[in-house]
């Protein structure tokens, strides 16, 4: 079983939509026992930074959700899910993460349209997860307002062209995160969904 992390931060029906499209069995969990066991552990997320932290905390899921990644579990991020696996972020003020991976969460510049909203290309530096299931320059759907710098450029999995090129997705061991939304990205969104669901089989 694949958990989807319910922590009130929304799309978690249309990511299990597209788990069960491809044949995964996942469910939406906010519990503690359900999460640990899990064979993989996945954290989708829209909305606000300071809140998605917030109710991580009060759910007690930080460390919990921490402790699955160091653990070698499966684990994919989406959009929130992704940025919060850095260190902090600049969105409201300043804003603690899980810092699992070194790196802060800034704002695109102001002469760009902000959210950045709709379909854009990524280019892949890492083909690990997806082989050659998915071909350079796929258009995945995109929206957001702040993008991670990881310190450590060798996790990223692909960047994206919107005025400056960012990451807009890592892999690093058991770990993919995606700044776009694999569950609104139509087939190549499905795909990036069961492969990562064939990983968690295989692991």
């Amino acid at each position: 079983m694949i958990a989807i992390v319910d922590y009130g931060m929304g799309n978690l029906g249309s990511v299990w939509k597209g788990c069960e499209k491809v044949g995964l069995d996942a469910r939406v969990v906010s519990d503690a026992q359900s999460i640990k066991d899990a064979a993989g552990v996945i954290v989708p997320g829209v909305g606000a930074m300071g809140a998605a932290m917030k109710n991580l905390r009060e759910l007690n899921l930080v460390d919990l959700i921490a402790a699955q990644i160091t653990g070698g579990k499966p684990f994919l991020g989406i959009c929130l899910g992704y940025q919060m696996l850095f260190t902090c972020s600049e969105e409201g003020g300043g804003v603690d993460c899980l810092d699992v991976f070194k790196g802060k969460n800034i704002r695109f510049p102001d002469d760009e349209v902000v959210p950045h909203m709709g379909w854009n290309q990524v280019y892949f530096k890492n083909r690990d997860l997806v082989g050659d299931e998915i071909a350079d320059g796929s258009f995945f759907y995109f929206v957001h307002s702040y993008y991670p710098v990881p310190e450590d450029a060798s996790i990223i999995m692909t960047t994206t062209p919107y005025g400056i090129e960012f990451a807009s997705s890592i892999l690093k061991d058991n770990v993919a995160a995606t700044q776009f939304h694999p569950e609104k990205s139509q087939k190549l969104g499905l795909k990036l969904l069961e492969l990562f669901g064939k990983r968690v089989n295989e692991s």
